[in-house]
């Protein structure tokens, strides 16, 4: 079998690079897939291997010492398996930020490609919730206890560590403070700005939000953009799927009967857009929704 360290030299001459995807035509034990996976992780080939292990270490002139040196290096950038919280997420933050380099796309933010997860893996680019979904599922990999929060107009993602939280901006990888949360607050809020009624405390704006929450943030998020785009069967599939998600919101079944009507898909606007009449009452576009369904009778 190919031993480790010559398969990760492969993967350097080849111009491998973690983060891109790579295939493997062989069919032995997987000892490319194995040390990409390595290599992506920071660690050196062959670290595990016990005094002895490589066969160079039996050749005349070997230096024992300058190779025992070589793997306390190699040994040291790896992250230990009971490295404090904080160690833990400041390195996660440089592996996704730095060496990954994910970030937002501020050249094309309204991109439909920002909301879906394998093209966001494949440009690195995207919007805060998607690069948030991504930085998730990774620092839960490591043990860190991590709660995306649905803040208003901009996900961010938060670290529970012993000594309190960490918010961050995913679009950026920055870290926030109070005072730039509450500033980054003052546009969804009444003039004065301070807690009361009609300006609830920061700290609810803070809370963890659920995984439903979650992805039917993002589905809106798409939705929006297929509705800016005048793409109507795209923004179809999408409400499609939000309608199974969240079977009470009646208002995505007005926006996909009203779709469907752009599409001249008549029955199904009908069948949408009454549903949404007669569990929606008291709306303000009641009428204007009745007139509508009125419309497209006319039209069977």
């Amino acid at each position: 079998p190919l031993k480790e360290n010559l398969a990760a030299g492969i993967l350097r001459l080849a111009g491998w690079r973690p983060g891109v995807p790579l295939l493997d035509p062989m069919c032995g034990s997987g000892t490319f897939l194995l040390e990409a996976a390595q290599m992506s992780l920071a660690d050196a080939p062959g670290l595990g291997r016990e005094p002895g292990g490589f066969a160079f270490e039996r050749l005349r002139g070997f230096d024992a010492g300058l190779w025992r040196e070589l793997q306390k290096s190699a040994a040291a950038t790896r992250l230990p398996a009971d490295a404090p919280a904080l160690e833990r997420l400041r390195a996660l933050n440089q592996f996704f930020f730095v060496d990954l380099d994910f970030g937002g796309n501020v050249n094309d933010y309204y991109a439909p490609d920002n909301s879906y997860l394998h093209q966001v893996l494949h440009t690195r680019r995207g919007i805060p919730i998607s690069l948030g979904v991504l930085w998730l599922e990774l620092a839960q990999g490591i043990g860190l206890h991590v709660r995306g929060v649905a803040f208003p107009g901009h996900f961010m993602v938060k670290a529970l560590l012993p000594g309190g939280q960490v918010l961050i901006d995913p679009f950026t990888g920055q870290s926030l403070s109070r005072e730039e949360l509450s500033e980054r607050l003052l546009p969804f809020q009444s003039d004065s700005g301070s807690a009361s009624a009609e300006n609830p405390p920061l700290g609810l704006y803070l809370q963890a939000a659920q995984p439903r929450e979650i992805v039917a943030r993002m589905l809106r998020n798409l939705k929006e953009v297929y509705r800016a785009q005048q793409d109507a069967p795209r923004q179809i599939a999408v409400l499609n799927r939000l309608v199974v998600l969240l079977p009470d919101a009646w208002d995505e079944r007005r926006d996909r009967g009203l779709a469907h009507a752009e599409c001249g898909h008549t029955v199904q606007a009908l069948d949408d857009l009454e549903h949404y009449l007669a569990h929606a009452q008291g709306r303000p576009d009641i009428a204007a929704i009745a007139e509508r369904v009125r419309s497209l009778r006319k039209n069977i």
